[in-house]
């Protein structure tokens, strides 16, 4: 029985060689939505524009701010913001993390809506927190809800590795970028995890943990 990886990688196989290619020899785990859906928003939150090492340490003490490591809404308000920024955490992801706290408790955010969600509207939903732009979304839809089929184009990392799986030396129309992005689909998260796996060994990263 084929996994979703592999249905994918012969979806790519017919649709993209040159992606097919790429992949040869990289393993990726099916995709599954996250157990514990508000404590990834966080790490999500955490993690912006930060490198997998940096994010996994400032996550572990943040969760350790939290009885028995359990990060939940109603213990984010009896932190004080001097115990949230000696994490590591910003200003800015501070007042995040405080919002969604608050919008979740408040059911402005229903958490438990969102799987029943399409896209679009998960989107909508999340960007109604202060600190999660489309970028964080698009991630919170691939890695905690566990969305096949979403691919960012507003992250960095995928834009170069996609000029560089075609050999574009500037970003082209987003037709042409809208053309790749269809072949791909419907595993166009699959497509974004080779992309950054192959930019991982690039730079020798270490993945973050999830």
């Amino acid at each position: 029985m084929y996994t979703v990886y592999q249905k994918a990688l012969a979806h790519f196989k017919k649709n993209d060689p040159k992606l097919h290619t790429l992949a040869e020899g990289i393993v990726i785990p099916d995709i599954v939505a996250a157990g514990d859906m508000f404590r990834d928003i966080v790490w999500t939150i955490i993690g912006q524009q930060l490198s997998g090492k940096a994010a996994d340490t400032i996550f572990e003490r943040f969760a350790a701010l939290f009885p028995d490591s359990k990060v939940v809404p109603e213990h984010i308000s009896k932190l004080a913001d001097a115990d949230l920024r000696s994490c590591g955490l910003s200003g800015a992801k501070t007042r995040a993390i405080r919002d969604l706290a608050s919008k979740v408790l408040s059911g402005e955010l229903d958490l438990a809506r969102l799987p029943s969600l399409p896209d679009v509207d998960v989107i909508i939903e999340l960007t109604r927190v202060k600190g999660i732009g489309p970028w964080t979304a698009e991630m919170i839809l691939m890695f905690s809800l566990g969305r096949t089929d979403v691919f960012s184009m507003g992250d960095l990392v995928l834009k170069k590795e996609i000029m560089s799986l075609y050999g574009w030396k500037k970003l082209p129309s987003q037709k042409k970028i809208d053309t790749v992005l269809a072949a791909w689909s419907p595993y166009r998260t699959y497509a974004a995890k080779i992309l950054w796996k192959v930019a991982d060994a690039k730079k020798n990263r270490i993945p973050r943990k999830r």
